[in-house]
């Protein structure tokens, strides 16, 4: 099933992916606000997109189409969702560098989030950010996220310790 937004095609991911995936999780400015765990060879990137289990309530991973070229550039999350409470977790990145700053990652989030509310009946979207992490504050921003608490010093980069902000969507607050 493929989700569709002003700019962006959300689509399943799948073992054809890998080279992407592996790239841009080896790319220190793509990895520079994320938590990037440990490096994985090409092979054991292409074997977990290969042997993830389906898309389904708990767990949706989106690969970001752009509409116009119809080119995968980054990935998008909805994690941990729970029926009885209706809450699930967002992550998001866009890999290819050319294409920040242009609107796709906010689309993206305004698309899955609407995904979220529309087809799981989602009530709350929720996710944490670096705090210097400043595109993506703006991009979460633009959806209607607002910021619920702050992690102090809780993500190391570059020998610093940086906050981390909660931010969360409820159903309806969507823009």
């Amino acid at each position: 099933m493929n989700v569709f937004g002003a700019t962006v095609k959300l689509r399943a991911m799948g073992p054809d992916d890998a080279e992407a995936l592996w790239r841009w999780n080896h790319d220190p400015e793509v990895m520079r606000w994320m938590d990037d765990g440990y490096a994985q060879p090409l092979e054991r990137v292409r074997t977990w997109l290969t042997e993830r289990p389906r898309n389904d309530y708990g767990d949706v991973l989106f690969g970001i189409e752009t509409l116009a070229e119809q080119r995968l550039i980054g990935l998008v999350r909805l994690r941990d969702a729970e029926p009885e409470t209706g809450c699930a977790e967002l992550d998001i990145y866009i890999g290819e560098k050319d294409c920040w700053g242009k609107g796709f990652g906010t689309d993206a989030v305004r698309t899955v989030c609407r995904y979220g509310f529309d087809k799981m009946r989602l009530h709350k979207v929720s996710l944490t950010v670096a705090a210097g992490n400043v595109g993506g504050l703006r991009a979460y921003a633009k959806v209607g996220f607002v910021e619920e608490g702050r992690l102090r010093s809780v993500f190391r980069r570059d020998g610093r310790w940086h906050d981390k902000i909660a931010m969360g969507l409820l159903d309806g607050e969507l823009r």
